[in-house]
């Protein structure tokens, strides 16, 4: 069976992306139309990302309006501000029309002052005009700034086949309809009434009498991370948004929720590897430099504070150099320990599905692993160390280090995360170099002083 090439994936070559460069210098406008029409809107943003301003630009002008928003949508919000620097407010007005309001505002949100007046006022669509204003005082990462307002709701009192009226009236406006949302006279969310109980409901019959009462919402002051929670929870593809009243006024569909929880994640990664801005690897040098500078400095700072602590017990290296040989496994073991215990702290942080363990209880079980590990890992150690002809003081020496520094790493990649969090601080930073300086600090500290002890014991 032959298969339709625009069904097959793409591949984005150097090859395509000059033949569509050579294209748009010759101003063959045929040729783009054509490779153009072949592709999903997908795969035309990762084009427009290789080109320059002017060419995308030149590109997107060339295609469908719908498509166009589309790709306006999906874009970075870095690169979409860089495209549309080449765009009149008439162009980008005319793509806010057909966008939901939620991807409205994001766009509109990123244009200076003046542009962002002039598109709401050359805005045909006026409903539209006023669903972005409605939208554009919330913070983009609550309910309020995730929702859009376009839905599709009825009233309680009204029938069934007004229903089906008015839901083919108002889906025009909406991309996709999950379910009818039932409000009273006051538009007080009441519940919900699926498509299934309206096709199948007796002719002359009220939405009172088949629409579900029971019904998740969320207000528009909660912070994305619950909504996501919330929406993850209850397995939901879209969820309503009330005010303090209960008064219905806009929806959170999954894939705004997916878009917010893989921004989250980036930042969580950023901050986890001690990156302290929002980059990108095509960002400038001066930006990256910024960006990884200041935890590097803090690295170094800590490993000048270790060398400190090393100098500080120079005697017993001068009495024993083969301890300086452990200095490497006491410090990477420790940084492992304490970033292994973080990651999982973090991890318990931010999942509030279930019911979270007290203080207490965390230090006990941190304990108990750390406990475990740290003898098995030791043992190892002390059994390796007998093997390959060290003395017996050396050999306790470094598996008491170990054990003491695995206690102590767990200790603090338990303790740190909820600090940080407990300081408003996104906790992932103590996943990072924060959690392997300390712990390094910490490591070194207690090696040369349990080495100090010990060595006139033996």
């Amino acid at each position: 069976m032959e298969v339709s090439n625009q069904h097959l994936p793409f591949e984005l070559t150097k090859e395509y992306i000059e033949k569509i460069q050579s294209a748009i210098l010759e101003e063959n406008h045929d040729l783009i139309k054509a490779e153009m029409e072949e592709l999903y809107s997908a795969d035309i943003t990762s084009i427009l990302y290789e080109l320059s301003g002017e060419e995308a630009h030149y590109v997107v002008s060339l295609l469908d309006t719908k498509v166009t928003a589309e790709i306006l949508s999906d874009l970075d919000s870095d690169e979409r501000k860089k495209l549309l620097k080449n765009f009149s407010s008439a162009e980008i007005a005319e793509y806010i029309n057909i966008l939901d309001s939620d991807d409205a505002v994001d766009i509109i949100n990123e244009q200076p002052v003046k542009i962002r007046e002039e598109v709401i006022a050359l805005l045909k669509d006026r409903e539209q005009a006023r669903f972005i204003i409605d939208l554009m005082h919330y913070d983009e990462d609550c309910a309020g700034g995730l929702m859009q307002k376009e839905l599709v709701k009825i009233n309680v009192k009204q029938t069934v086949t007004e229903c089906v009226e008015e839901i083919r009236r108002q889906a025009e406006d909406v991309e996709k309809v999950y379910s009818v949302y039932v409000v009273d006279d006051d538009g007080i969310l009441l519940g919900t009434v699926s498509l299934k109980k309206i096709i199948l409901a007796k002719r002359g019959s009220k939405i009172s009498d088949v629409y579900e009462p029971d019904i998740v919402s969320v207000q528009t002051y909660m912070k994305g991370e619950e909504v996501a929670d919330i929406m993850q929870k209850y397995d939901l593809e879209a969820i309503p948004v009330v005010n303090i009243q209960g008064r219905l006024l806009g929806r959170i569909t999954i894939d705004d929720v997916v878009d917010f929880i893989k921004e989250q994640a980036i930042v969580d990664v950023q901050a986890m590897t001690g990156i302290s801005e929002d980059v990108e690897e095509d960002d400038s040098v001066w930006k990256l430099v910024r960006s990884r500078l200041p935890w590097l400095l803090i690295g170094m700072g800590g490993s000048l504070l270790g060398a400190e602590f090393i100098q500080f017990f120079d005697k017993d290296i001068a009495l024993y150099p083969i301890l300086a040989a452990f200095i490497p496994i006491v410090g990477s073991t420790g940084g492992n320990a304490g970033i292994q215990s973080s990651s999982l702290m973090v991890q318990s942080l931010a999942d509030k599905s279930g019911l979270s363990i007290s203080f207490s209880e965390r230090l006990v079980k941190t304990f108990k692993v750390a406990l475990m590990n740290g003898i098995l890992s030791s043992g190892l150690v002390f059994l390796i160390n007998l093997l390959v002809g060290n003395e017996l003081k050396i050999c306790t020496i470094v598996s008491l280090s170990l054990v003491s520094v695995i206690l102590l790493a767990s200790f603090m990649g338990t303790v740190t995360p909820i600090f940080l969090s407990k300081t408003k601080i996104n906790p992932a930073v103590a996943s990072g170099p924060f959690i392997t300086t300390a712990n390094d600090l910490v490591g070194y500290g207690v090696y040369f002083y349990i080495a100090h002890i010990l060595k006139n014991m033996f």
